[in-house]
């Protein structure tokens, strides 16, 4: 519990404070009790003194500018108590407002606290008393605190890989398939491998129950897959080498967000029946493909890919220096985060992984299926998001990092230049997704990152799997039947009113 009391001091003329001084602070004390991880109690308590000169005032000035008008008088000539009277409730309020609105202010400059949510608190359930102390009372979300490592010649291991001619070549294919035709695949028999495109009957049971079945569902093969409700990791290892007719059995872990809150998290049991297995055939390199890429050659393409690979391989590195500097703190100071804040933050999280994507310049099926991925385990991947958040925003505040307004553009503009649109389409689709305040907070984790990175000591290990997502295709499938859940809604506590 800590206590803080301050005094008001008088003016010149024992007046109030003018717009021009220094406003003149209340006298109260602030008890404040953890009730929990990251949530606390606060007590305030405000002088009477201050509530009787404030109250003093708005009736002083009712009298002397003559805006009270109560029948029978004429307007500013009633008495004092009659106008007390008659204007009490109004005044009142106006005071309560007033006293509410400073009494925050104070605790905001002067307590040690950061909420990271709006108090619970409900004015207007706030009254003046007839006589004494106004005291109110309300519950906060606040980041957690911890201590700070030394963050600064830290010994990092940095994932490299130098790309060759095949590795262009792979990502040409990729690039080139939306533009390729989808044709039977060849062979006596076919069999399905990473980049084909399987037709499938899908049959998901748990313990023997069977718990849907999609027909006719089309599907990339690829080392993962992501589902509506949930996610086969190991995918395209079960499904290689699958004929037409083979039925494959696919372990699937459920969502979050499945109907059934019995089955969230679940591991199911899925029967790919393979009904069909096409490839796509990749057009021809000619000046119509090359201009959809902006390229004048295909050397130009080869050279804009690579591009492409090593600032993917810059993401790559900074997610996993990013983690390893997470870990310093997060097993120990960071080890318990409230599963209802982490809900309340999933948003968020989401918000600054998608900025966070976006800055990186992956395209919009990339950070679709990463976002995609990330909710599948919404507390896992929020935890994470969190912590690092928390860390982060902790240098931001030891270093006093800022941002401004030409960070942001700047931001805005490289945005607009990896993803081929005008800036200013960028920041009217970021204004209307209310995603500018996620931005410039992912712009200062940057930076908070950026100096760590610069006073590092690195070891370069070779980039593995461990390092990267696998690529991961979305279908619109559901494992489970009935409409999903946001995870992220979370009730608001009933209390003790609500239930009267």
């Amino acid at each position: 519990m800590a206590e803080n009391e301050t005094t008001p001091e008088e003016t010149t003329d024992g007046g109030t404070a003018t717009a021009e001084s220094e406003p003149i602070k209340l006298k109260q004390s602030v008890d404040i009790t953890d009730i929990g991880p990251c949530k606390k109690h606060i007590k305030v308590t405000v002088d009477r003194g201050d509530i009787d000169e404030r109250l003093g005032e708005k009736y002083k000035e009712l009298l002397t500018k003559g805006t009270s008008f109560v029948s029978g008088f004429r307007p500013g000539k009633a008495p004092r108590k009659i106008v007390e009277r008659f204007y009490k409730a109004d005044v009142e309020h106006q005071v309560r407002g007033e006293v509410l609105m400073a009494s925050l202010e104070q605790i905001a400059d002067e307590q040690d606290i950061a909420p990271l949510t709006p108090p619970d608190l409900d004015p207007t359930k706030i009254t003046i008393p007839e006589d004494g102390p106004l005291i109110y009372e309300f519950d906060v979300e606040v980041r957690p605190q911890f201590e700070l490592p030394n963050y600064k010649g830290l010994k990092l291991k940095r994932p490299v890989q130098t790309f060759t001619d095949a590795d262009v070549d792979a990502e040409i294919r990729r690039l080139l398939e939306p533009y390729g035709q989808v044709v039977p695949k060849e062979g006596k028999p076919a069999t399905a491998a990473i980049g084909d495109i399987i037709t499938t009957d899908i049959r998901t049971t748990i313990q023997g129950q069977l718990l849907n079945e999609v027909k006719e569902a089309r599907i990339r093969v690829e080392p993962q897959l992501v589902l509506k409700d949930g996610l086969a990791k190991d995918f395209g290892k079960q499904i290689k080498g699958a004929k037409a007719g083979d039925t494959r059995s696919v372990e699937i872990v459920l969502s979050d967000a499945v109907a059934n809150p019995t089955l969230r998290g679940q591991t199911v049991q899925a029967a790919f029946v393979i009904n069909d297995i096409k490839t796509v055939r990749l057009p021809e390199i000619n000046q119509d493909i090359l201009d959809e890429f902006g390229a004048h050659s295909e050397e130009q393409l080869r050279e804009m890919v690579r591009v492409v690979l090593e600032r993917r391989l810059e993401y790559q590195q900074r997610q996993a220096m990013r983690q390893q500097v997470i870990a310093l703190v997060a097993d120990s100071a960071l080890a318990e985060l409230p599963q209802d804040l982490l809900m309340r933050q999933a948003r968020r999280a989401m918000q600054r992984k998608a900025i966070e994507l976006q800055s990186a310049g992956l395209n919009e099926t990339e950070i679709n299926s990463r976002l995609r991925m990330m909710q599948q385990d919404i507390v896992r991947s929020t935890t994470s998001s969190l912590k690092e958040h928390f860390v982060l925003q902790k240098i931001v505040e030891v270093e006093k990092i800022e941002v401004d307004d030409d960070d942001v553009d700047a931001e805005i503009e490289r945005i607009a230049a990896r993803s081929d649109e005008s800036p200013r389409k960028v920041r009217a689709r970021l204004e209307r997704e209310d995603m500018l305040e996620s931005l410039a907070t992912e712009l200062l984790e940057s930076k908070a990152l950026d100096l760590i990175l610069d006073n590092a000591e690195f070891e370069d290990v070779p980039l593995t799997a461990a390092h990267d997502e696998p690529p991961a295709p979305t279908v619109e499938a559901q494992a489970v039947p009935g409409e999903l859940q946001d995870p992220t809604d979370v009730p608001e506590p009933v209390k003790e009113s609500d239930e009267e």
